[in-house]
């Protein structure tokens, strides 16, 4: 992929969210910015354009001149920090953003004959702050029209998107959904917690918390932990799995990513194979057991020889 520079437009005065700080408002316990910000991560630079915020990975800060200018003028004031061929143009609240919505409009930014790429939601309406410029058609165009007005500031963004030649990419009802109201937040943490989406939405989140970047092979883990639980103790399958990533790490040392997702799969292998190996000398014990209590050899008791130690320790979860 050609290196791209992005501008996230993190301003505005946010009225009908009673002038919250939008920005930084969590879903799926991360800011939105921070939200936006993952899904772009391997831009060369990062522009934002708002107020000086903690993020999760380092950025350039500027404002629109004057503030509360509107979303041209935070373009332009954006633009001029940027030096790559192609600019990725995103708000800071879109929360469902993904990797590969930002990879299909570099994509057709890039085609022959194209000045950029923008989104289009599920009603076909234009969506030009989910998008990808050719930097030197949006500098000409934004040149021409703070000539004709006077300035940017106040302008709508239609003046700009009428002018250039734009594919429209269809990226689904998620990708260009923003959170403009209460209502709008509430629906997408409510989204992200939906069967089928939380367990990765929750993987990502504490990746992000960690500063993990890292492939992680959800199924892979979750196999390990149920084989692991059944064959071991139902306690084993946390503790082995952090015990798989400790290992992942060390023997990932200085690794690319790919690397280190190798050692994971190693790790967990190796785990796997362990856990039924005690599930399958668990159920030999139970026969053989099964046959010494049948032929007379329990104890005193009644149990097998040793079974009620063995029985307590189960009870505390200790293989």
């Amino acid at each position: 992929m050609t290196a791209y520079d992005v501008i996230v437009l993190a301003g505005g005065a946010a009225k009908r969210l009673g002038g919250a700080d939008k920005p930084g408002l969590r879903v799926g316990g991360r800011a939105l910015l921070d939200r936006v910000l993952s899904a772009c991560a391997d831009a060369a630079v990062t522009v934002v354009v708002g107020g000086r915020r903690a993020t999760a990975r380092p950025v350039v800060w500027t404002r629109e001149v004057p503030e509360g200018g509107g979303p041209l003028a935070a373009l332009g004031a954006g633009l001029r920090l940027t030096t790559a061929e192609r600019v990725l143009v995103l708000s800071a609240d879109l929360p469902f953003l993904g990797r590969g919505t930002v990879d299909a409009l570099l994509t057709a930014a890039g085609e022959p004959g194209r000045e950029g790429a923008l989104c289009t939601d599920p009603d076909g309406r234009d969506q030009p702050l989910v998008a990808a410029y050719r930097a030197e058609p949006l500098r000409r165009e934004l040149a021409l029209i703070a000539t004709e007005h006077g300035s940017l500031a106040g302008l709508p963004l239609r003046l700009l998107t009428a002018e250039l030649d734009l594919a429209r990419i269809d990226a689904g009802p998620d990708a260009s959904f923003d959170c403009d109201t209460w209502d709008d937040i509430a629906a997408a943490r409510a989204r992200i917690r939906e069967h089928g989406a939380v367990l990765d939405e929750w993987i990502t989140s504490v990746k992000n918390e960690l500063g993990i970047d890292l492939d992680v092979d959800t199924a892979l883990l979750l196999d390990l932990a149920r084989d692991a639980a059944h064959g071991v103790a139902r306690p084993a399958a946390p503790l082995t799995t952090f015990l798989v990533g400790y290992a992942a790490a060390r023997a990932s040392a200085g690794a690319d990513p790919d690397e280190a997702a190798a050692a994971v799969a190693e790790a967990a292998r190796k785990a796997t194979d362990l856990a039924l190996r005690w599930e399958a000398e668990a159920e030999a014990s139970g026969g053989e057991a099964a046959g010494a209590e049948g032929s007379g050899g329990g104890t005193a008791n009644g149990t097998a020889g040793g079974a009620g130690r063995d029985a307590g320790r189960e009870g505390t979860g200790t293989p």
